[in-house]
Protein backbone atom coordinates (compact mmCIF):
# COMPACT_ATOMS: atom_id res chain seq x y z
CA UNK A 1 0.00 0.00 0.00
CA UNK A 2 2.13 3.23 -0.99
CA UNK A 3 -1.19 5.47 -1.59
CA UNK A 4 -2.47 7.34 1.10
CA UNK A 5 -3.86 10.54 0.60
CA UNK A 6 -7.70 10.14 0.78
CA UNK A 7 -7.89 6.84 2.64
CA UNK A 8 -8.98 6.33 5.86
CA UNK A 9 -7.33 5.14 9.02
CA UNK A 10 -8.96 4.08 11.76
CA UNK A 11 -6.55 4.22 14.85
CA UNK A 12 -7.59 2.29 18.61
CA UNK A 13 -5.47 3.93 21.27
CA UNK A 14 -5.11 7.15 19.47
CA UNK A 15 -5.11 9.02 22.76
CA UNK A 16 -1.13 8.14 23.22
CA UNK A 17 2.07 6.53 22.00
CA UNK A 18 1.76 4.82 19.13
CA UNK A 19 -1.69 5.80 19.07
CA UNK A 20 -1.36 9.52 18.41
CA UNK A 21 1.83 9.29 16.60
CA UNK A 22 0.08 7.24 13.84
CA UNK A 23 -2.92 10.11 13.61
CA UNK A 24 0.02 12.44 13.31
CA UNK A 25 1.76 10.93 10.33
CA UNK A 26 -1.28 10.02 8.57
CA UNK A 27 -2.86 13.38 8.85
CA UNK A 28 0.46 14.78 6.95
CA UNK A 29 -0.23 12.45 4.67
CA UNK A 30 -3.54 13.85 3.85
CA UNK A 31 -5.62 10.86 5.33
CA UNK A 32 -9.00 10.68 6.81
CA UNK A 33 -8.93 9.50 10.47
CA UNK A 34 -10.98 7.62 12.40
CA UNK A 35 -9.79 8.18 16.55
CA UNK A 36 -10.73 6.16 19.45
CA UNK A 37 -9.53 5.46 22.87
CA UNK A 38 -11.09 4.88 26.44
CA UNK A 39 -9.67 8.44 27.84
CA UNK A 40 -11.86 11.20 26.90
CA UNK A 41 -9.54 13.88 27.20
CA UNK A 42 -6.11 11.95 25.23
CA UNK A 43 -8.76 11.65 22.64
CA UNK A 44 -9.85 14.94 21.98
CA UNK A 45 -6.21 16.38 21.87
CA UNK A 46 -5.17 14.09 19.27
CA UNK A 47 -8.28 15.17 17.85
CA UNK A 48 -7.57 18.49 18.19
CA UNK A 49 -4.11 18.43 16.33
CA UNK A 50 -4.63 16.20 13.63
CA UNK A 51 -7.76 18.80 12.72
CA UNK A 52 -5.49 21.55 12.78
CA UNK A 53 -3.87 19.85 9.98
CA UNK A 54 -7.04 20.19 8.16
CA UNK A 55 -7.37 16.47 7.80
CA UNK A 56 -11.41 14.59 8.59
CA UNK A 57 -11.57 13.48 11.61
CA UNK A 58 -14.26 11.15 13.59
CA UNK A 59 -13.41 10.68 16.97
CA UNK A 60 -15.45 8.35 19.31
CA UNK A 61 -14.99 7.17 23.15
CA UNK A 62 -14.52 3.57 22.67
CA UNK A 63 -13.58 0.22 25.40
CA UNK A 64 -11.80 -2.37 22.79
CA UNK A 65 -12.81 -4.89 24.62
CA UNK A 66 -16.21 -4.05 24.14
CA UNK A 67 -17.16 -5.82 20.98
CA UNK A 68 -20.52 -3.64 20.43
CA UNK A 69 -18.55 -0.34 20.61
CA UNK A 70 -16.10 -1.51 18.12
CA UNK A 71 -19.05 -2.86 16.07
CA UNK A 72 -20.76 0.70 16.11
CA UNK A 73 -16.95 2.30 15.79
CA UNK A 74 -16.86 -0.02 12.24
CA UNK A 75 -20.49 1.45 11.33
CA UNK A 76 -19.84 5.19 12.17
CA UNK A 77 -16.80 4.89 9.89
CA UNK A 78 -18.43 3.39 6.99
CA UNK A 79 -21.55 5.97 7.52
CA UNK A 80 -19.28 8.97 7.84
CA UNK A 81 -16.07 7.72 5.20
CA UNK A 82 -17.77 4.93 3.28
CA UNK A 83 -15.09 2.55 4.36
CA UNK A 84 -11.23 1.67 5.75
CA UNK A 85 -8.02 1.37 4.00
CA UNK A 86 -5.96 1.05 7.16
CA UNK A 87 -6.70 -0.30 10.01
CA UNK A 88 -4.29 -0.18 13.37
CA UNK A 89 -5.55 -2.30 16.49
CA UNK A 90 -3.65 -0.60 19.03
CA UNK A 91 -5.08 -0.16 22.51
CA UNK A 92 -3.33 -2.05 24.83
CA UNK A 93 -2.47 -1.97 28.75
CA UNK A 94 0.53 -3.43 31.21
CA UNK A 95 -0.12 -6.31 33.73
CA UNK A 96 2.32 -7.50 35.49
CA UNK A 97 3.45 -9.64 38.43
CA UNK A 98 4.12 -13.09 38.85
CA UNK A 99 1.67 -15.14 37.39
CA UNK A 100 -0.41 -17.14 39.96
CA UNK A 101 -0.86 -13.84 41.80
CA UNK A 102 -3.05 -11.81 38.49
CA UNK A 103 -6.42 -12.16 39.84
CA UNK A 104 -8.91 -13.17 37.81
CA UNK A 105 -9.60 -8.88 37.45
CA UNK A 106 -6.32 -8.70 36.59
CA UNK A 107 -6.06 -11.56 33.29
CA UNK A 108 -9.82 -10.39 32.32
CA UNK A 109 -8.56 -7.08 31.87
CA UNK A 110 -5.67 -7.42 30.48
CA UNK A 111 -7.21 -10.00 27.54
CA UNK A 112 -10.04 -7.66 27.22
CA UNK A 113 -7.88 -5.18 25.96
CA UNK A 114 -4.66 -6.30 24.24
CA UNK A 115 -6.26 -9.51 22.69
CA UNK A 116 -9.87 -8.96 22.58
CA UNK A 117 -9.98 -5.37 21.10
CA UNK A 118 -7.40 -7.04 18.12
CA UNK A 119 -10.40 -9.79 18.01
CA UNK A 120 -13.12 -6.99 17.88
CA UNK A 121 -11.40 -4.84 15.46
CA UNK A 122 -10.32 -8.00 12.69
CA UNK A 123 -14.03 -9.14 13.39
CA UNK A 124 -15.66 -5.57 12.66
CA UNK A 125 -13.50 -3.98 10.51
CA UNK A 126 -11.89 -6.97 7.59
CA UNK A 127 -15.30 -7.82 6.29
CA UNK A 128 -15.48 -4.25 5.24
CA UNK A 129 -12.20 -4.13 4.04
CA UNK A 130 -13.16 -7.55 2.02
CA UNK A 131 -15.87 -6.42 0.24
CA UNK A 132 -14.01 -3.04 -0.97
CA UNK A 133 -11.78 -5.43 -2.36
CA UNK A 134 -14.01 -7.09 -4.22
CA UNK A 135 -15.75 -3.87 -5.60
CA UNK A 136 -12.91 -2.14 -6.69
CA UNK A 137 -9.68 -4.22 -8.23
CA UNK A 138 -7.59 -0.85 -7.08
CA UNK A 139 -8.80 -0.94 -3.81
CA UNK A 140 -5.71 -1.67 -1.30
CA UNK A 141 -6.22 -2.61 2.58
CA UNK A 142 -3.91 -2.97 5.77
CA UNK A 143 -4.27 -4.22 9.06
CA UNK A 144 -1.64 -3.45 11.95
CA UNK A 145 -2.24 -5.30 15.14
CA UNK A 146 0.20 -4.33 18.09
CA UNK A 147 1.56 -6.61 19.75
CA UNK A 148 4.81 -6.75 21.95
CA UNK A 149 7.94 -8.15 21.87
CA UNK A 150 6.53 -9.84 24.93
CA UNK A 151 4.59 -11.61 22.08
CA UNK A 152 7.71 -13.52 21.22
CA UNK A 153 9.61 -13.85 24.19
CA UNK A 154 8.42 -14.77 27.96
CA UNK A 155 10.19 -12.70 29.99
CA UNK A 156 9.11 -13.78 34.36
CA UNK A 157 6.87 -11.75 36.83
CA UNK A 158 5.12 -10.70 32.99
CA UNK A 159 2.69 -13.64 32.82
CA UNK A 160 -0.72 -11.84 31.94
CA UNK A 161 1.00 -9.70 29.94
CA UNK A 162 2.81 -12.22 27.60
CA UNK A 163 -0.18 -14.06 27.01
CA UNK A 164 -1.88 -11.12 25.55
CA UNK A 165 0.38 -10.14 23.28
CA UNK A 166 1.50 -14.19 22.26
CA UNK A 167 -2.43 -14.47 21.11
CA UNK A 168 -2.08 -11.18 19.19
CA UNK A 169 0.95 -12.89 17.58
CA UNK A 170 -0.59 -15.75 16.70
CA UNK A 171 -3.41 -14.22 15.76
CA UNK A 172 -1.68 -11.43 13.45
CA UNK A 173 -0.07 -14.92 11.56
CA UNK A 174 -2.98 -16.81 11.66
CA UNK A 175 -4.73 -13.38 9.54
CA UNK A 176 -1.55 -13.02 7.09
CA UNK A 177 -2.69 -16.91 6.54
CA UNK A 178 -6.16 -16.57 6.07
CA UNK A 179 -6.09 -12.93 3.75
CA UNK A 180 -3.51 -14.42 1.48
CA UNK A 181 -6.29 -17.29 1.14
CA UNK A 182 -8.63 -15.12 -0.47
CA UNK A 183 -7.31 -11.86 -1.65
CA UNK A 184 -4.10 -10.55 -3.13
CA UNK A 185 -5.69 -6.76 -2.23
CA UNK A 186 -5.74 -6.70 1.64
CA UNK A 187 -2.41 -7.58 3.67
CA UNK A 188 -1.52 -6.94 7.58
CA UNK A 189 1.48 -6.64 9.90
CA UNK A 190 2.22 -7.11 13.66
CA UNK A 191 4.14 -4.55 15.28
CA UNK A 192 6.17 -5.69 18.20
CA UNK A 193 8.18 -3.06 19.69
CA UNK A 194 10.17 -3.33 23.02
CA UNK A 195 11.06 -0.95 25.84
CA UNK A 196 9.57 2.52 23.85
CA UNK A 197 8.10 5.84 25.96
CA UNK A 198 4.61 5.37 25.56
CA UNK A 199 3.44 5.73 28.65
CA UNK A 200 2.07 1.79 28.66
CA UNK A 201 3.45 1.96 31.90
CA UNK A 202 1.39 4.54 33.42
CA UNK A 203 -2.25 2.19 31.76
CA UNK A 204 -3.38 1.97 35.45
CA UNK A 205 -5.13 5.60 34.82
CA UNK A 206 -7.93 3.80 32.82
CA UNK A 207 -8.72 0.57 34.48
CA UNK A 208 -12.58 0.61 34.97
CA UNK A 209 -13.88 0.68 38.06
CA UNK A 210 -15.12 -2.92 37.52
CA UNK A 211 -11.99 -4.64 36.92
CA UNK A 212 -10.08 -2.75 39.80
CA UNK A 213 -8.58 -5.49 42.56
CA UNK A 214 -10.36 -5.19 46.04
CA UNK A 215 -6.83 -5.78 48.08
CA UNK A 216 -3.49 -3.83 46.97
CA UNK A 217 -0.86 -4.93 44.56
CA UNK A 218 1.44 -7.58 45.53
CA UNK A 219 5.56 -7.78 45.93
CA UNK A 220 5.93 -8.63 42.48
CA UNK A 221 3.37 -5.96 40.91
CA UNK A 222 5.01 -3.79 42.52
CA UNK A 223 8.58 -5.05 41.32
CA UNK A 224 7.48 -5.36 37.87
CA UNK A 225 5.86 -2.07 37.63
CA UNK A 226 9.06 -0.07 38.94
CA UNK A 227 11.15 -2.47 36.85
CA UNK A 228 8.99 -1.74 33.34
CA UNK A 229 8.61 2.14 34.40
CA UNK A 230 12.00 2.47 34.60
CA UNK A 231 13.03 0.47 31.38
CA UNK A 232 10.21 2.31 29.49
CA UNK A 233 10.99 5.70 30.45
CA UNK A 234 14.80 5.12 29.57
CA UNK A 235 13.99 3.70 25.75
CA UNK A 236 16.16 5.48 23.66
CA UNK A 237 13.95 5.27 20.51
CA UNK A 238 10.80 7.14 20.56
CA UNK A 239 6.94 6.07 19.74
CA UNK A 240 7.27 8.84 16.88
CA UNK A 241 10.44 6.26 15.57
CA UNK A 242 8.07 3.19 15.04
CA UNK A 243 5.25 4.94 13.92
CA UNK A 244 7.68 5.75 11.38
CA UNK A 245 8.98 2.05 10.68
CA UNK A 246 5.16 1.17 10.63
CA UNK A 247 4.25 2.70 7.95
CA UNK A 248 7.08 2.23 6.12
CA UNK A 249 6.35 -1.50 6.84
CA UNK A 250 2.76 -1.14 5.34
CA UNK A 251 4.62 0.62 2.48
CA UNK A 252 6.73 -2.84 1.74
CA UNK A 253 4.03 -4.96 2.77
CA UNK A 254 6.40 -6.65 5.65
CA UNK A 255 4.67 -8.30 7.91
CA UNK A 256 6.56 -8.55 11.06
CA UNK A 257 7.82 -4.59 12.55
CA UNK A 258 10.23 -5.08 15.43
CA UNK A 259 11.38 -2.25 17.41
CA UNK A 260 15.42 -3.87 18.76
CA UNK A 261 15.89 -6.06 16.35
CA UNK A 262 18.68 -7.50 18.99
CA UNK A 263 16.31 -8.67 20.74
CA UNK A 264 15.59 -11.26 18.14
CA UNK A 265 18.42 -13.27 19.32
CA UNK A 266 16.23 -14.20 22.53
CA UNK A 267 13.26 -15.02 20.12
CA UNK A 268 16.40 -17.54 17.74
CA UNK A 269 17.21 -18.71 21.54
CA UNK A 270 13.42 -20.07 22.09
CA UNK A 271 13.16 -21.67 19.16
CA UNK A 272 16.44 -23.47 19.45
CA UNK A 273 15.08 -24.76 22.65
CA UNK A 274 12.05 -25.84 21.84
CA UNK A 275 14.05 -27.53 18.20
CA UNK A 276 16.80 -29.13 20.81
CA UNK A 277 13.80 -30.30 23.28
CA UNK A 278 15.34 -28.47 26.55
CA UNK A 279 14.45 -26.49 29.12
CA UNK A 280 13.59 -22.91 28.54
CA UNK A 281 17.05 -20.82 28.47
CA UNK A 282 17.41 -18.44 31.37
CA UNK A 283 16.17 -14.96 29.70
CA UNK A 284 18.75 -13.42 32.22
CA UNK A 285 22.06 -15.39 31.24
CA UNK A 286 23.18 -12.61 29.60
CA UNK A 287 22.70 -10.19 32.42
CA UNK A 288 23.28 -12.23 35.48
CA UNK A 289 22.95 -9.23 37.98
CA UNK A 290 19.62 -8.65 36.92
CA UNK A 291 18.38 -11.96 37.62
CA UNK A 292 20.17 -11.70 41.17
CA UNK A 293 18.29 -8.61 42.15
CA UNK A 294 15.39 -9.41 41.02
CA UNK A 295 15.35 -13.00 42.41
CA UNK A 296 16.65 -11.37 45.94
CA UNK A 297 13.49 -8.42 45.95
CA UNK A 298 11.17 -11.71 45.36
CA UNK A 299 12.44 -13.82 48.07
CA UNK A 300 12.66 -11.16 50.33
Amino acid sequence: MNEFKGKVAVITGAGSGFGREFARIGASLGMKLVLADIQPDALEETRIEVEAQGVEVLARVVDVSNGGQIEALAAATLETFGGVHLLFNNAGIGAAGLIWENTVRDWEWALGVNLWGVIHGVRAFTPLMLAAAKADPGYRGHIVNTASMAGLLNQPNLGAYNVSKHAVVSLSETLFHDLSLVTAQVHCSVLCPYFVPTGIHQSHRNRPADLANATPATRSQLIAQAMISKAVTSGKLSAADIAERTFEAIRNDSFYIVSHPDALDGVLQQAEDVVALRNPTDPFAHKPELRAQLEAALRA
